[in-house]
C-alpha cells in the first residue's frame, strides 16, 4: 500500500544520497526500501557502518497523530532528566569519597594515638 508521503520520502532520500556521494565522497548502499547504509571509519581506523532510515510515522494505534514537535520536546526532557540524574549521582559519589577519606583519616589518627599511649 502506497503512502501519501512516499514521493516526499523518496525525494528526501535521493537528495541525501546525492549529498553523501558528492559532498562526503561516501559509498551509499541501499539496504532497504527506506534505508541507506554508509561505510565509515573513525579516527582510530576502525571500520563500521552508519545506517540511515527514512520513515514517515502515521501516529499511534489509538488514533493520535504523530507530532514531531512534541516528540522533540519529550526527548529534550528525557535528556535533561538523565543529565540531572547523572549530576546527582556524581555529587553523591563525591560526597561518599570525601566521607570515606575523612573516616580513614580519623581511624588513622585514633590508631596513632593508641600506639602512642602504648609506648608511654
Amino acid at each position: 500500500m502506497a503512502n501519501k508521503f512516499d514521493k516526499v520520502r523518496i525525494d528526501y532520500m535521493n537528495k541525501i544520497e546525492g549529498f553523501l556521494e558528492s559532498e562526503m565522497s561516501a559509498d551509499v548502499l541501499r539496504t532497504g526500501s527506506q534505508e541507506y547504509c554508509v561505510p565509515i571509519v573513525n579516527e582510530e581506523g576502525d571500520e563500521g557502518y552508519l545506517v540511515i532510515t527514512f520513515k514517515i510515522p502515521k501516529g499511534s494505534r489509538d488514533g493520535e497523530e504523530y507530532d514531531g514537535y512534541a516528540m522533540a520536546e519529550d526527548y529534550k526532557m528525557k535528556v535533561e532528566a538523565k543529565r540531572a540524574k547523572a549530576e546527582e549521582s556524581a555529587r553523591k559519589k563525591a560526597e561518599k569519597i570525601e566521607r570515606d577519606r575523612k573516616a580513614r583519616e580519623e581511624k588513622a589518627r585514633l590508631k596513632a594515638e593508641r600506639e602512642k599511649e602504648k609506648e608511654e
